[in-house]
């Protein structure tokens, strides 16, 4: 049956989390003087500490030192995270998601033994993913390929190679916007080889990987802009030996990486956006609270109020189509029998919050009037975080076509 009550512990864990966002994370994110310049530093101190909390093996099962958490649990502590600070969130979504396919389905026995201990042991631990995903080929993303000529390799896209060496493998080749890559310390990649894809763990010491500092400037006169979140850079491969005892199962890495691990991220995604624009809404709603105009608070004004109705109804129902992929995600069944529609559903809930709450966050800047565009004012940075949110390419404007192949039974 389609139920997204929820439990009493999933309750008090999104509380536990609502309140380390409120009095640690939140403060320090918009803090003036971090808001004012535009490149704004991963706050790793706080990103350990929610990492210590949990929050980086929460999807894993508990005899593996996790929480045992589905997607529908991750959602909602990853959107009380996103409220505080978007990067922290999508750093600990990524690293979870990717301990969960990996450890909890792709890895054999022995590989799960060596590096979950290795995970277990330091709270610094983040994993990272370098593959490709097809399905996604069909706009700009800050994590997958940029829009070029048909003929033309997308430059975004990993272009990686593996050849034989005796029993090893031998990794070449560049990979230029990677999420996570700057904090990962295990890579799991993915790379043409003769006989079709093979997927190999890289540790992050070895010899013939180089991680880049940081990404080039995007802009072409080579200012440099922000267009992603989290944690992101290039990764370059060269004659990278990588032993045959790492190499994950051809069956498994499909089934664990392609299969669902990207929609799995395109839900935690649309969670993510939710927290952004909730924080925003819940800015609006403090100073409308306390702005005195015109013999009385602006909250209670009609054109104010209109527009917090506004914004509030897009979160519920932007959170509502979150929650119900998520519950889609862990609960496969639903939809074969019948309790939900045969659509799908991530693309459904990234889509709408997409567009829905990048409005609903430009609704909520304009309750502060000329201050909601202030640099040392976090309305700026909440707009631009759901603008960066909107073009992805999980909820550009060819996304929704997903949604019209499965509603005609046909696929481009």
């Amino acid at each position: 049956m389609f139920d997204l009550q929820l439990t009493a512990e999933q309750l008090e864990f999104r509380e536990a989390v609502r309140d380390f966002v409120t009095r640690e994370v939140k403060p320090a994110a918009i803090d003036s003087k971090r808001l004012e310049p535009f490149e704004k530093p991963l706050m790793m101190d706080l990103l350990n500490q929610a990492a210590q909390m949990g929050l980086r093996t929460l999807a894993l099962p508990e005899d593996a030192g996790g929480a045992g958490a589905d997607a529908l649990t991750t959602c909602l502590l990853l959107e009380e995270l996103a409220a505080g600070d978007v990067d922290i969130a999508v750093v600990l979504g990524d690293t979870a998601l990717l301990a969960r396919q990996c450890f909890n389905g792709a890895m054999t026995e022995a590989q799960r033994k060596r590096w979950l201990a290795r995970m277990a042991d330091d709270d610094g631990f983040h994993l990272s993913l370098i593959a490709r995903d097809d399905l996604q080929e069909r706009g700009w993303s800050y994590y997958g390929p940029l829009p070029v000529d048909a003929d033309a390799e997308p430059v975004g896209s990993p272009d990686l190679t593996a050849r034989r060496d005796g029993k090893d493998w031998i990794i070449d080749g560049l990979a230029p916007f990677v999420s996570n890559a700057p904090l990962a310390k295990l890579f799991i990649v993915q790379a043409k080889a003769d006989d079709g894809v093979v997927t190999l763990i890289v540790p992050r010491d070895a010899r013939g990987i180089d991680v880049s500092d940081s990404l080039p400037a995007f802009a072409g006169d080579g200012e440099r802009t922000r267009w992603h979140h989290g944690a992101c850079s290039a990764v370059a491969f060269d004659g990278c030996r990588v032993s045959a005892d790492d190499q994950i199962a051809q069956d498994a890495a499909h089934r664990s990486l392609q299969a669902d691990y990207f929609a799995r991220r395109t839900v935690q995604m649309a969670a993510i956006n939710v927290g952004v624009a909730r924080a925003a809404y819940e800015a609006a709603i403090e100073y409308a609270k306390i702005r005195w105009q015109g013999g009385r608070f602006i909250v209670e004004h009609q054109a104010i109020g209109m527009k917090l109705a506004d914004v509030a109804i897009q979160i519920e129902a932007a959170r509502g189509l979150v929650h119900k992929a998520a519950w889609a995600s862990d609960h496969p069944d639903g939809v074969s029998g019948g309790s939900i529609s045969d659509l799908p559903w991530p693309v459904v809930a990234r889509t709408f919050a997409g567009h829905a709450l990048h409005h609903a966050t430009l609704e909520s800047a304009e309750c502060f009037g000329a201050m909601g565009v202030m640099r040392d004012m976090p309305l700026q940075k909440y707009v631009h975080d759901t603008l960066v949110l909107k073009h992805s390419t999980d909820s550009d404007l060819t996304a929704p076509l997903v949604v019209a192949e499965a509603i005609a039974g046909f696929t481009r």
